[in-house]
Order: structure tokens, then C-alpha cells, then sequence
């Protein structure tokens, strides 16, 4: 019974892309400004060939010795370029599947339209607070107050194509909150097509907000088929753990399970490997981008990684024959690069782990989508877009 395994360490970027400039991004590298904190050990991913992918590099080990010595690797691994145009969550996960972005999607640097706006206000029956883009955290701590004396709700959105909203829970019950992101979705379309709707509850008293896991992202539909699609059709089970479904707006997914952040994530993908099911199993670890990358933690990013590599033993020892391991990102968010707090654009790795598979680097890819038609190709499926196996 086959099973791929597939994990995306949410924005683990291993060095800029040549385009980089074009999106503002000079001189990032997630995996080069993380190597260099006192906490960061990946000893197990060494093995499997993490280091000796193209381009990487790394800062020497706290006791001076080299972490790329070019021992044998245990892994397939590939330096994986994004072919769309972007560096967001959404188009990141398009792509692996198999969906390439000629464009970016939208983003609102001064705001949103009263196109957008004036319907927003008029089916929800609330005003707006912000309407820029803004922290997330610092959002709620400057418009927390006047929200919760007004009803207004605060609107704000990134760098990224998003449409954020953010409410008090004793004022804006969750589900009160989804339905009004549901509305929002519905108006962002077309040239205003963001890529998610996300709703932000959050609770306590002014001066000490603090925003609740009950975040729900509301996406739009992939505009193609994707490897999820293919797979669902060929009667194959394909599971999303973390933010997967969201991304996907639940397109091409037979099961699903919500996580709380990265420790979570890994435990339901350990209690995966125990189940007997044939298919996919599609992973997202958010806290390396959503606690430490946008906030700029190196030292926190730097802990997620090491404690996802003190997990590795574990995963590898409960795969099953038949079973593969596929590791990769999304795109960068270099938690040393102070000039945004964004994202950033950069290669992404590749790492594959199986009993069947011979070790090898592939070089550098031509796209994320070769990951999706490797994945298609381990069931026997023939890709219905443009991407090369790497089997």
C-alpha cells in the first residue's frame, strides 16, 4: 500500500531566487541567517542530504566544524525554483500541486478600494476600523479598544493577497466572524481576487489582546487541476493536516484534520503513519513563518527546526516499506531581513526519503509543480500539468 508523506516547513527558503530583487528581497536566505543561532541542530537532515543541495549555505557549528561535509546522503534532494509569480502561501501550494501563477495575486499597499469596502459594510451592517496593511498583533493593540466601543470591525491586510478581519470573540462570536469573512469572499473576486480571506478573532481586555487559534483562512478555489484533484479521482486518499484545506478551499481533499502549530502538525502526521490508508498525506508546519519568520525571531525559528529534526528519527522509523517522505517550503521569510516583515523570495528545498529510493541531488529544478508530478507518478497517474518527476 503506497503512501507519500509530503511536509512543507512553512517558508523555509534556502537562499534568493535571481529575481529576488524585483520583489524588494537583496541579500535573503532563511536557512543561511537561521544557521547562524547557538539553537540550531539539524543533525538529522545533515544525513539526508539537506546541506548539500545546490546553493545552500550555512553558518559553521557552534564548535567551529563544518556542517556541508560532503559525506553520502541518505535522500533524493533538489533545489526546487518557483516558475509562478509571487512569494505567498497560496501560490507556493498551487504550484507544488501543480498549478503555475502567471501573475501575482493582488495585494492593497494603501488599503482596499471602497469597491470593496462600500458592499462589505453594507451586508455585514458594521463600519471599519484600519483598512492598511498592518502586524497582526499590533493590529488588534492599536484598534482593539475603539473596536470593542464602536462594533466596527478592524480590516487590514499584508504584504501578502489577503483580507484579514479581526474581532473581539464576546463581541463577534467565530462563526458570527466566518460568516462575515464568507460575505467578504464573495466579493473578492475577479480583479480583486485575493488569494485568502482570513478571519483573526482574539480576546482579552484593552492593553492586553491576544489573538485565539480559531483563525480560519477562506481561499479561492485553484483555477486548475492540481495533484489532489488527480489523485481524489483516482480513488486515492488525500489527507490535509494544518492550513492544507484552507489553501485549497477543500478542492481535491478526502479528509481533514486543523493543528494548533507545529508540535501538533508532527504528532498528527506520527499518528498517520500508524493508520492504513493509501494516498497522500499533505502537511503544513506554520510556526517557522507565522510566529517566527514574519516576527523576525531568529532564535525561535531556529528551536522549530531543531526540535522538527530531534522528530525526524521518529517519523523515519514508523514509514513503512512502501511509504515516502517528501519535505520542502512555500517560499522564504528570512527572519533576519529587516527591511519588511514579509516574505521572501527565494529557492525552496527538496528533500525525499524512501526504502525504494536511491539518494541523489537533482540540482536545481525548473519548478515547484515537480513535486506534484512526482507524487502522481509514485501512484501510476499521469500529470495533467506541466512539472517532471523526479522519481
Amino acid at each position: 500500500m503506497k503512501r507519500v508523506f509530503l511536509i512543507v516547513l512553512d517558508s523555509f527558503g534556502v537562499g534568493q531566487m535571481e529575481d529576488a530583487g524585483a520583489y524588494g528581497d537583496f541579500n535573503v536566505n532563511t536557512i543561511g541567517s537561521v544557521s547562524k543561532s547557538p539553537y540550531f541542530a539539524l543533525p538529522n537532515l545533515q544525513k539526508m542530504g539537506l546541506f548539500q543541495i545546490e546553493g545552500v549555505q550555512v553558518a559553521k557549528k557552534a564548535d567551529g566544524t563544518e556542517w556541508t561535509a560532503k559525506e553520502p546522503h541518505t535522500a533524493v534532494v533538489a533545489r526546487m525554483r518557483e516558475a509562478s509569480k509571487g512569494k505567498d502561501t497560496t501560490i507556493g501550494h498551487w504550484e507544488i500541486a501543480g498549478v503555475y501563477s502567471g501573475k501575482p495575486l493582488p495585494t492593497y499597499p494603501d488599503g482596499f478600494p471602497e469597491e470593496v469596502l462600500a458592499p462589505f459594510r453594507e451586508q455585514t451592517g458594521r463600519g471599519i476600523l484600519c483598512n492598511r496593511p498592518y502586524s497582526g498583533t499590533q493590529v488588534i493593540a492599536d484598534y482593539g479598544e475603539e473596536h470593542l466601543e464602536t462594533g466596527k470591525l478592524i480590516v487590514y491586510t499584508s504584504a501578502d493577497s489577503v483580507f484579514q478581519i479581526a474581532a473581539h470573540e464576546e463581541l463577534v462570536p467565530p462563526e458570527q466572524l466566518y460568516e462575515y469573512c464568507r460575505i467578504a469572499r464573495k466579493i473578492l473576486t475577479g480583479e480583486h481576487g485575493v488569494g485568502r480571506v482570513i478571519a483573526r478573532p482574539f480576546v482579552g481586555e484593552p492593553g492586553n489582546f491576544t489573538r485565539t487559534m480559531r483563525r480560519h483562512d477562506f481561499s479561492m478555489e485553484p483555477p486548475a487541476v492540481t495533484m489532489l484533484d488527480q489523485l481524489k479521482a483516482a480513488g486515492k486518499d488525500v489527507i490535509a493536516v494544518g492550513k492544507i484545506k484552507d489553501i485549497f478551499a477543500g478542492k481535491g481533499i478526502t479528509e481533514a484534520v486543523y493543528t494548533a502549530g507545529n508540535a501538533e502538525g508532527i504528532d498528527r502526521t506520527l499518528e498517520y503513519l500508524d493508520k492504513e490508508f493509501e494516498g497522500l498525506c499533505f502537511v503544513n508546519l506554520v510556526d517557522y513563518d507565522m510566529l517566527y519568520g514574519h516576527r523576525r525571531d531568529v532564535d525561535g525559528y531556529a528551536k522549530a527546526l531543531t526540535y522538527f529534526d530531534e522528530k525526524l528519527p521518529e517519523i523515519l522509523n514508523r514509514m513503512k516499506p512502501e511509504d515516502v517522505l517528501m519535505l520542502t517550503a512555500d517560499h522564504g521569510c528570512d527572519p533576519a531581513y529587516t527591511k519588511t516583515t514579509d516574505h521572501t523570495r527565494e529557492y525552496t528545498p527538496f528533500v525525499m526519503y524512501g526504502s525504494r529510493i536511491s539518494p541523489r541531488n537533482l540540482g536545481t529544478r525548473k519548478t515547484f509543480a515537480d513535486i506534484g508530478a512526482t507524487v502522481l507518478q509514485y501512484f501510476g497517474i499521469a500529470s495533467e500539468f506541466a512539472g517532471d518527476s523526479m522519481l
